[in-house]
């Protein structure tokens, strides 16, 4: 299945990594979504392309098949855009991740250029701080994103649900919808926010820090955490379905 066919009521379990060797537990342990980012680097920390291309090629060798994507910092401006996507093009991620100015929105039509050179669906990533409203969608579909993600930008383990209220989270997942683009939601998450998120029906749930050591996103992920992540979103996903 391509990421753009990706159901969007049944969400799926994205798990941020920053070598082959984290991305292999991840793959283990239950991810859907193996996604390579420095977290050193703050929010969208882009890895070396040659370590995205070891993540890629290891990940493809687990039986469970989980999709690779990458992240590709925040361009200041299209021209850059199109230099942070070309670079990692040859990586061989699925899906790569991008911030934007705010400013940036208002001609979507620049941004499709710059999205060819990816070579891959591009995922346009929002940060919760800036309080991202759905009325955007439709501009970043115009613009040729496949997708659309609210994240964390601070990362002092104030969690997403903690800065933006239930409706605005559920209103942001209606209109990925509406404007048929992937969803995400992600930002210093606990695995004790999994029931509330996955109702409102987001492709992918993301974590990082809450399925590492101490709850620390720059220590190692814990694999035991990884696996009660992704029991978690089968058992939601049943209970909805039911």
């Amino acid at each position: 299945m391509s990421p753009a066919e990706t159901p969007v009521q049944s969400t799926r379990l994205l798990v941020s990594v920053r070598d082959p060797a984290e991305a292999v537990l991840a793959a283990d342990c239950g991810a859907d979504l193996v996604d390579a980012k420095d977290p050193d680097r703050g929010a969208l920390g882009a890895l070396p392309p040659g370590i995205v291309s070891a993540i890629a090629a290891d990940v493809r060798t687990n039986p469970n098949s989980p999709l690779v994507s990458a992240v590709a910092g925040e361009p200041r401006g299209v021209a850059e855009l199109a230099s942070s996507l070309g670079a990692l093009a040859p990586a061989g991620a699925d899906l790569l991740k991008v911030a934007l100015p705010a400013g940036i929105w208002s001609e979507p039509d620049m941004l499709r250029p710059a999205l060819a050179h990816a070579g891959v669906p591009v995922i346009a990533v929002f940060f919760a701080e800036d309080g991202p409203e759905p009325s955007i969608l439709p501009s970043v579909a115009r613009a040729g994103f496949a997708g659309a993600m609210i994240d964390t930008r601070i990362k002092d383990g104030t969690s997403l649900p903690d800065l933006l209220p239930p409706e605005r989270l559920a209103g942001f997942v209606a209109g990925c919808r509406e404007a048929g683009l992937i969803s995400g939601l992600a930002g210093s998450l606990r695995i004790a926010d999994i029931a509330a998120l996955a109702r409102h029906g987001p492709s992918y749930l993301g974590f990082r820090g809450g399925l590492c050591a101490s709850s620390n996103r720059g220590l190692a992920l814990d694999g035991g955490r990884i696996r009660e992540a992704a029991a978690r979103l089968t058992e939601t996903g049943r209970r909805e379905a039911a």
